[in-house]
């Protein structure tokens, strides 16, 4: 099962991606991370049904297809999703990648809050993209300064990593259920229809 991540921090040092590395360490499967700092603001004229999109967004296009789940870890910026993180979600809109791919939302913050409204938000975003928004996989991280190792670059919070493989779990189980489902009816044999 492959998962693909995207952070809605760009800084190099963010404790968003520490929370993101941290997170992808529980996952049983290929991991990737999508480049979304080079995608261009998102304009409608440029996404029509004849536009050639431009090569970041293809390839953003492309990760989100090859994957089998999406991993979203975010920060809340006043009160809201970062404008980067928004932009890279408006270029899947219409392009349809996201419909029924299990997703989990995590956002961390240094306020007790954890990043409440940016992940509502996302999770709104996201069911009306027809995402399959894995309610049991998503987290809010408050106080999250402290709980990372600024060496490593990694959580070190033990009930935060427990919250991180609890939530990769529910993802990893939502994105087992279909193709479990798929693989059982395919292996199913289907009576003749008879004369």
């Amino acid at each position: 099962m492959r998962l693909l991540a995207l952070s809605g921090s760009l800084r190099a040092r963010s404790s968003n991606g520490a929370v993101l590395r941290s997170a992808l360490a529980f996952w049983n499967g290929p991991t990737a991370t999508a480049d979304i700092g080079a995608l261009p603001h998102f304009n409608p004229d440029l996404d029509g049904e004849d536009a050639t999109p431009s090569a970041p967004v293809a390839a953003l296009r492309a990760h989100v297809a090859a994957a089998d789940a999406l991993l979203i870890v975010s920060p809340e910026y006043a009160h809201g999703v970062p404008g980067v993180l928004k932009n890279a979600l408006d270029w899947l809109v219409s392009s349809g990648e996201c419909v029924s791919k299990p997703v989990a939302v995590i956002t961390a913050s240094p306020f007790p809050t954890g990043g409440d409204h940016a992940n509502a938000q996302l999770r709104e975003i996201l069911r009306m993209m027809t995402g399959e928004v894995i309610e049991a996989a998503c987290r809010e991280l408050p106080a999250i300064g402290p709980k990372i190792d600024p060496t490593t670059e990694r959580v070190t919070d033990e009930t935060t990593l427990s919250e991180l493989h609890a939530a990769l779990s529910h993802l990893a189980a939502a994105t087992r259920a279909p193709a479990a489902t798929a693989a059982a009816a395919a292996a199913t044999p289907h009576e003749s229809e008879g004369p």
